[in-house]
């Protein structure tokens, strides 16, 4: 049997927010993959070992969850007033594609720290101490993202005791604002923040039912139910959901009759190959629970609850662009998320997720009658891993 060399590709395996991912510079990328297409797939769903039969991605760098089949591809920006263009594919764990529709709020706390390590920012503008300032261009859905790098005797700061739910351990604070987070129109989302011209919506779901629902595109699409109208609490943690197949199958049901009704397909079936976007969440108004660390999280300590699934499953925390979807919901009164959290005028909410709480804000106006939210915020942290190189079958791609 004939023996193929396996290659060698400068790589950064980094933490960001409650996700993980495979960071590389696009100039480090085999020729074949520098450009979007079969290749660039190929080479990546090799890098994280997809497709798995298995569902654990063992020969690859991936965790079998959807938090951990991630990558990243970063180019100095060719956008005025950008240091970076950061895209994010998402790599199916059994199936044989990478999607690029939308992005990861989670490893955007990341892009800042790897484009300043790497090089990719020009040094006039890195401070030797202080917060560096890195504008990024979020290519996948053309949004720009500001983050604040901490920075310490000019490297990165990592360490530091800043505590995210979710994350077992602190580390620095990276604040990110989401500029104009809501969708301006792709040719897939109907052009607006939310797609129908209504904040709640009667989504009729064969087989399910007629639920309430708020549609909403910011961060990224996203299905909002209310718990109680599915038969949940908002209390739940992932055992509850991701053990049971009559669920997951419902909630893909939800999912794919909500993409369709937000224009993001124009068949039922499409659904199937678009996973990572829309997503679905439910959420509730507060209550006690125990969260899947065993920290109690009381009823005062959030103004809502919300369960969200990526991927198919429901998440162990809360995606970033889950959460920037909740902050502009939540600031949008009438909304099911603004009622949940007790309606009104807000520019901040705290919702609890299976692994704890966050807060996220968002600035939100009314202009010509229509909803305008100028940017969500939020903190999160980013780590090194792992750095070097990453090797691949020369044959993959």
């Amino acid at each position: 049997m004939a023996s193929v060399p396996q290659i060698k590709i400068p790589a950064v395996y980094m933490r960001g927010g409650t996700s993980k991912g495979v960071f590389f510079r696009l100039q480090d990328l085999p020729p074949a993959a520098r450009e979007a297409g079969p290749a660039r797939d190929a080479l990546l769903l090799r890098v994280i070992g997809s497709p798995d039969p298995y569902g654990k991605q063992i020969d690859g760098m991936g965790g079998a969850t959807s938090s951990t089949s991630k990558t990243v591809i970063l180019s100095p920006s060719t956008r005025p007033d950008h240091d970076v263009d950061y895209l994010f594919g998402q790599v199916s764990i059994d199936s044989a594609f990478v999607e690029w529709t939308g992005n990861c709020g989670n490893l955007s706390a990341a892009v800042g720290p790897f484009a300043i390590s790497q090089g990719l920012i020009d040094p006039a503008r890195v401070p030797q101490n202080g917060l560096c300032t890195v504008r990024i261009w979020q290519a996948n859905i053309g949004k720009t993202i500001v983050a604040q790098v901490p920075m310490v005797d000019g490297e990165v700061q990592e360490t530091g005791d800043f505590e995210l739910d979710g994350v077992t351990f602190p580390a620095a604070e990276v604040a990110l604002e989401f500029i104009d987070p809501a969708d301006e129109g792709d040719g897939e989302g109907g052009g607006a923040m939310f797609p129908t011209g209504q904040v709640v919506d009667d989504l009729v779901v064969p087989g399910v039912g007629t639920l309430r629902s708020t549609l909403i595109n910011a961060g990224i699409p996203t299905i909002f139910l209310d718990a109680a109208d599915i038969g949940y609490t908002g209390t739940e943690l992932q055992e509850a959901i991701n053990g049971d197949a009559k669920a997951l199958a419902m909630f893909e049901t939800i999912r794919a009759h909500g993409a369709l009704k937000m224009g993001l397909i124009q068949h039922i079936g499409e659904a199937a190959r678009r996973q990572h976007t829309p997503k679905v969440a439910f959420v509730a108004p507060p209550a006690g629970y125990t969260a899947s660390s065993g920290k109690a999280v009381q009823a005062a300590d959030v103004d809502l609850l919300v369960r969200a699934l990526s991927m198919g499953k429901l998440h162990h925390a809360m995606m970033g662009t889950a959460a920037v979807a909740i902050g502009t919901a939540a600031a949008i009164p009438g909304t099911l998320v603004n009622l949940a959290a007790g309606g009104g005028a807000r520019q901040a909410v705290r919702f609890g997720h299976p692994s704890g709480t966050l807060r996220v804000g968002a600035e939100a106006r009314q202009v010509d009658g229509q909803w305008v939210v100028t940017k969500a915020l939020m903190s999160r942290s980013a780590r090194v891993l792992m750095e070097g190189r990453v090797r691949i079958p020369g044959d993959s791609f």
